[in-house]
C-alpha cells in the first residue's frame, strides 16, 4: 500500500507540475500576442483562433485565472511532492551514516530544494520560454483548458481580480483588459532604429521610415524654406520678368508682393506664362495672375502642413509667425525632402547642405539642429537657436566674419567644454550678407580644445 501511494503522489507532482506548464504557457503566450496576429487569424474562421481572441480580449481576466492556476498548482504540488520525495532520500542518508534525526532533516531540505527545482524548470522556465518563441501556437493549444478552468473558477477569479483593480484604482491608475497593440512614433523609431544596426533592415530604408515617424513631430518652420532664401516677385513686374526669374534660380514658383514678403498678393508659377500669346508677356503684370495660397502659422505640425498643401492647386503655403509676418514658404519639394533627404534636379545647386571634409564635415547654416545631430553626430544643447547658423551666433555674441571660430557646448549641457574628452569647434567659412551661410565643423581632441581656449582668453 505504502509502495503504491509514493507511486500515485509521484504521478500527482508530475501531473500538477504539468498544469503548471499549462498556466505559464497560457500567461506567456497571450502576453506575447499582438492584437493584430490574433484578429488575423480569427478572421480565417477556425474555431480555435477565435478562443484565442476571446481570451486576448478578456486578458486581465485569463490572466488572472492563470495566476491562481499556477498558485494553485504549485502549493498541491510542494503538499504531496515533498514527504514523498523526503520519504525516498532519507534512507539514502541514512546509508550514508547519518543519524536518523540527521537524515531526516537532510532529506526534507533535500526534497524541498529537489521539488522546488523541478517545479521551476519544467513547471514555468521551459513553458515560458517555449510560449514565448511560438506565442500563437502555445495560445490556440492552452486556449480550451484555460477557458475551461476560467469558467469552472469564475466567482474566484473576478473576486480576486476585482480585490486587484480596486488597489489599482486607489493608486491612481486605470486597469486594462486589453494590452496596449498601438505602438508609440518613440518605440518604432527605436525598433527601426535597432533593425538597421542588426542587418534585418537596409540603412537607407531605416532613414526614411524614421523621418517619416518623426515628419509628425515637424513643425512648418522645420520645413519651410525661410524668408531670406526666398527669391520673390514686385506686383508690378511682367511674366516676362517671371519667365527671367525662373531661368535665373531655376524656380518655378514666386509669391508675388507688394513691397515686402509681409504683403504678400499671392503666388505665380512659371506654367502660368505659357498660358499667355508672347507679344502680351511684357504687358500683364504679376498681380493680375497671382493665386491666393494657405497661410499657416509656423508652429503648424506637419502632418497639417501637408494636408494643407496637398489640397492646394500650388502644392505651396505662406508660413508666418506668432506676429504675423512672413517667416517662411512650405512647398511639397520641401516636405518629401524631409522624408527622404535631399531631392536634386538639373535646376538646383550642386552645394549640398552637408558636405564630408577630411577633418569634418561643411554645413549649410541653415541646417536644423536636429539634421546637424543626424548628419554629423554633434548632439547640441536646447536653447534659443534652430539652426547651425542660430548656434553660432549664439555662442559668438556678434554677428561674424568669415573666418571666426567657436567653440561649440558640449553635447547635452549648455557649458563651454571644460574636460579632457575633446569638443566641437566651429568656424565660419562664408557670409550671406548678415546671414551665415556655410560653416566648418569638426570634432576637436583635448589638446586642440586647450590650446583654443588659450589663444580665445
Amino acid at each position: 500500500m505504502s509502495v503504491l501511494l509514493t507511486i500515485l503522489s509521484l504521478v500527482g507532482f508530475v501531473a500538477l507540475t504539468a498544469g503548471t506548464a499549462l498556466f505559464v504557457a497560457a500567461e506567456f503566450s497571450l502576453t506575447a500576442l499582438e492584437r493584430s496576429t490574433v484578429e488575423a487569424h480569427a478572421r480565417d474562421g477556425d474555431r480555435r483562433a477565435r478562443q484565442v481572441r476571446h481570451a486576448h480580449r478578456t486578458l486581465s481576466f485569463q490572466l488572472s485565472g492563470a495566476q491562481l492556476g499556477i498558485t494553485l498548482t504549485t502549493l498541491v504540488t510542494g503538499y504531496i511532492a515533498e514527504p514523498v520525495l523526503a520519504k525516498l532520500i532519507e534512507p539514502l542518508c541514512t546509508a550514508l551514516g547519518a543519524s536518523p534525526g540527521a537524515a531526516q532533516g537532510i532529506s526534507l531540505v533535500l526534497s524541498l530544494i529537489l521539488a522546488t527545482s523541478l517545479s521551476m524548470v519544467y513547471g514555468e522556465l521551459v513553458p515560458k520560454n517555449i510560449a514565448i518563441a511560438t506565442p500563437l501556437g502555445v495560445a490556440r493549444l492552452t486556449a480550451i483548458p484555460m477557458i475551461t478552468f476560467s469558467t469552472f473558477f469564475g466567482w474566484l477569479i473576478k473576486l480576486l481580480n476585482g480585490t486587484a483593480n480596486w488597489v489599482v484604482r486607489h493608486l491612481g491608475i486605470e486597469p486594462a483588459e486589453e494590452l496596449r497593440s498601438a505602438r508609440s512614433p518613440e518605440e518604432l523609431g527605436s525598433l527601426v532604429r535597432t533593425s538597421a544596426l542588426r542587418g534585418a533592415l537596409d540603412l537607407r530604408t531605416a532613414q526614411v521610415v524614421g523621418r517619416s515617424l518623426e515628419f509628425g513631430e515637424r513643425s512648418a518652420e522645420e520645413l519651410m524654406t525661410p524668408r531670406v532664401k526666398i527669391e520673390s516677385l514686385d506686383q508690378d513686374e511682367t511674366i516676362a520678368d517671371l519667365i527671367a526669374a525662373a531661368s535665373r534660380t531655376g524656380f518655378s514658383r514666386f509669391p508675388v508682393i507688394d513691397g515686402d514678403l509681409d504683403n504678400t498678393l499671392g503666388v505665380v508659377h512659371v506654367k502660368q506664362a505659357f498660358l499667355h500669346p508672347v507679344r502680351d508677356r511684357r504687358h500683364i503684370v504679376l498681380r493680375a495672375i497671382a493665386q491666393p495660397v494657405p497661410i499657416v502659422p509656423a508652429s503648424l505640425d506637419g502632418d497639417a502642413v501637408l494636408e494643407r498643401v496637398r489640397a492646394d492647386g500650388m502644392q505651396v503655403a505662406l508660413v508666418v509667425d506668432e506676429y504675423g509676418g512672413t517667416a517662411g514658404l512650405v512647398t511639397m519639394e520641401d516636405i518629401i525632402e524631409e522624408i527622404l533627404g535631399d531631392v536634386r534636379d538639373e535646376h538646383d545647386e550642386e552645394e549640398l547642405d552637408v558636405r564630408r571634409t577630411s577633418t569634418g564635415w561643411n554645413c549649410s547654416g541653415l541646417l536644423r539642429i536636429d539634421e546637424v545631430a543626424r548628419t554629423t553626430g554633434y548632439d547640441a544643447p536646447e536653447g534659443e537657436y534652430e539652426t547651425l547658423g542660430g548656434l553660432v551666433l549664439t555662442r559668438l555674441g556678434r554677428i561674424p566674419e568669415a573666418g571666426d571660430e567657436v567653440l561649440l557646448p558640449d553635447p547635452g549641457t549648455a557649458q563651454q567644454h571644460s574636460d579632457n574628452s575633446g569638443g566641437w569647434l566651429a568656424r565660419v567659412e562664408r557670409m550671406d550678407g548678415r546671414r551665415i551661410d556655410r560653416v566648418q565643423l569638426e570634432p576637436v581632441d583635448a589638446d586642440a580644445v586647450a590650446e583654443w581656449e588659450l589663444s580665445h582668453g
